[in-house]
């Protein structure tokens, strides 16, 4: 199963769009009217009642798919009531970062005041603007201590995000202020569909194994694969529930591998009329373009 945000309305997508092609054949159905009312419009009120959803998703009939306009898609989850970011989740990304390796998970947050959808134009933050390409996960069964084992059935889908962030506002003094510096106005974007993990597995995808990466202005800047993560979507699920609780709905951005602009020599960064393509097997792409610094 697919779906996503088209126009603030949850929409099921039929057929998957290719893995690296743009979301320009989309088709779907409004799921607030195919089923009759059953399931709200809003695209973040599906995930309280994700198990229900999905049953009703697996014998839905996609007669009335319509094609979408790919402009018009949104952020899945418009309104997450938490988000959690994993830094120096990829060995390579923490090294060109002169980290070591984390023992322990490194968690921050992000605002949801920063999310948009897979297209459109993002307005440059006042400092350097890098890239972070990520695979993300959305919460669709919340809980309080799940094993590794079973972290993945707490999972309703995967979807691809940018954690572009500001490095000027997240190392303006000790401590760096993550969260702050990767959450400006569009910093969030994900989409452009959110992809289970049965739907994956179907096509041939590992989940725990995709491969992902970026490029700017046509030049591949980040690839990488999610099977070299330190900490993986299960083990992340178990190390954050042990201690916060999850609730349906929460985004999970799980790391990035080597690539960003800050590890380059000289470091390079977003400007003005920047293309930004972001891509990742068996869930799609998003494309930004970026504008002259915040007013």
């Amino acid at each position: 199963m697919r779906i996503v945000n088209h126009d603030g309305r949850l929409t099921l997508l039929d057929p998957a769009p290719d893995d690296h092609g743009g979301p320009d054949d989309l088709r779907g159905v409004d799921v607030g009217r195919a089923s009759g009312g059953r399931f709200a419009a809003d695209p973040q009120a599906v995930y309280d009642r994700w198990a229900e959803f999905r049953d009703w998703a697996a014998t839905a009939s996609l007669a009335d798919a319509a094609p979408l306009d790919p402009d018009r898609l949104g952020a899945l989850t418009p309104r997450p009531p938490q988000v959690f970011a994993i830094g120096l989740n990829y060995r390579d990304h923490a090294a060109e970062s002169g980290m070591g390796v984390p023992t322990e998970p490194v968690v921050f947050t992000k605002y949801a005041s920063s999310f948009t959808g897979p297209r459109g134009a993002i307005r440059l933050s006042p400092g350097n603007v890098d890239w972070e390409v990520e695979l993300v996960a959305v919460i669709g069964e919340g809980g309080h201590d799940i094993p590794a084992a079973r972290g993945w059935e707490h999972v309703a889908g995967l979807t691809i995000g940018q954690d572009l962030s500001d490095r000027t506002t997240q190392f303006a003094a000790p401590p760096a202020q993550f969260g702050l510096g990767k959450s400006y106005p569009g910093f969030s974007p994900v989409g452009p569909a959110l992809v289970t993990v049965d739907e994956l597995r179907a096509a041939g995808h590992d989940p725990d194994d995709l491969e992902l990466g970026c490029l700017v202005n046509g030049e591949s800047v980040q690839k990488g694969r999610s099977g070299a993560m330190v900490f993986g979507v299960g083990e992340i699920v178990a190390r954050l529930s042990a201690i916060v609780t999850l609730l349906p709905g929460d985004v999970v951005f799980t790391g990035t591998p080597a690539g960003i602009g800050a590890g380059m020599s000289p470091p390079r960064f977003l400007g003005d009329g920047d293309e930004l393509v972001s891509w990742c097997s068996g869930l799609g792409q998003m494309q930004h373009r970026f504008v002259g610094g915040a007013s």
